[in-house]
């Protein structure tokens, strides 16, 4: 894709005047990196890390029908959810493929405020607007930028502005004024590390930006760290780990089903989906450690110890945090035991793998103790 048909986001200044690298990803411009991705990952680990993930897809499903309407197409229970609360869910089709993957909550009390990926948002937008009915109505918020801030240091960051933002647990979400303007935030990210979301509007998001960069502790980090850390969190990326074709059970992500969903089977794909949660599915999603030679990158052969192929990997690389290398992918339901040995082939060169659970990186969300 060449510079002139890639989008920009509002920070895309802020970007090149950093000195950033910048690619082209989900149609946008992109930093990809910094100063490098080893040390904006280790540095997101460590302290706070600030991204620009603008080129999301950021929307609001509003109207009394507005949540019954939404889980015709996906699997949780947003009935039942908590003003102040979101949660993850999938966009599944009729056949039960996961169309995206994304993030729904309630930060008020109009409707629905969802988040979903950049590369699919076009699509995603074209389906709802095709597909709500009764009172519901959408409305993309394209003229909001997100930031993402994540790190063990982040909470800190965040209450110097908003000291209200500390009593915040994860996966609960608000519409506060923040910086001065309108804003949604949510506890939560892509990276295993505690942190928070921030919606803005476009034309204060580079002054918000740099307010919060002012601070010592934080960094801006590019998609490149982004990725490695999200892959240590065993987090999957849409279009490479979970795609139109996968199903919830192969793609692990059982924990968005709710209960209640399934025992209604009301949603897209339910008859395959309820088959492949009682009989099992054909592949499953699982971790590996990668012994010896090079990363297993995406389209990776998987192999048992006979050297059969068995499957593919999907995302891999090395783990900065473990100081090894891991993957993701996807075998048959035998293989994927913990402790299985496997090959993955790098190069036409067989190599020594072992399943592991995932996160390979234990996450480190923050949850308000129980009363």
């Amino acid at each position: 894709m060449t510079d002139e048909a890639l989008k920009t986001t509002p920070l895309n200044a802020a970007h090149r005047a950093a000195g950033a690298r910048m690619v082209g990803f989900g149609g946008y411009d992109m930093p990809v990196q910094y100063e490098g991705v080893l040390a904006e990952h280790r540095w997101t680990r460590e302290h706070a890390g600030l991204f620009d993930v603008s080129h999301m897809g950021q929307c609001r499903i509003s109207g009394n029908d507005a949540v019954a309407q939404f889980e015709r197409f996906v699997p949780g229970d947003y009935a039942i959810l908590k003003a102040g609360r979101q949660k993850y869910s999938l966009l599944l089709n009729a056949e039960g493929g996961i169309m995206d993957d994304l993030m729904a909550g309630k930060p008020d009390h109009d409707g629905l405020y969802v988040v979903v990926n950049a590369g699919n948002k076009d699509a995603d937008f074209a389906f709802l607007q095709a597909n709500l009915s009764g009172d519901a109505t959408l409305k993309i918020l394209d003229d909001r930028a997100l930031l993402a801030i994540q790190g063990p240091e982040a909470a800190e960051v965040m209450a110097a502005h908003e000291p209200l933002l500390t009593e915040m647990g994860f996966m609960e979400c608000a519409r506060l004024m923040l910086f001065g303007c309108d804003c949604f935030i949510s506890r939560s990210g892509y990276t295993g590390e505690d942190g928070y979301e921030i919606s803005v509007p476009a034309d204060q998001a580079e002054r918000i930006w740099n307010t919060i960069l002012k601070d010592a502790r934080v960094k801006p980090i590019g998609l490149g760290a982004r990725d490695s850390l999200r892959l240590e969190a065993g987090l999957p990326l849409h279009g490479h780990d979970i795609d139109a074709t996968t199903s919830p059970v192969e793609g692990a992500l059982t924990f968005a089903l709710s209960k209640s969903r399934k025992e209604r089977a009301d949603f897209n794909g339910a008859d395959r989906i309820l088959k492949e949660l009682s009989d099992g599915p054909p592949r499953v999603r699982i971790g590996l450690s990668v012994k010896e030679g090079a990363p297993a990158r995406e389209g990776a052969e998987i192999a048992d110890m006979d050297g059969n192929m068995i499957g593919t990997v999907t995302s891999g690389g090395p783990s900065p945090t473990l100081g090894r290398n891991i993957a993701m992918g996807y075998v048959p339901p035998k293989f994927a035991e913990l402790g299985t040995d496997l090959k993955v082939v790098v190069r036409g060169k067989p190599a020594a793998a072992e399943v592991i659970a995932m996160p390979f990186v234990a996450q480190r969300y923050y949850r308000k103790p129980k009363a």
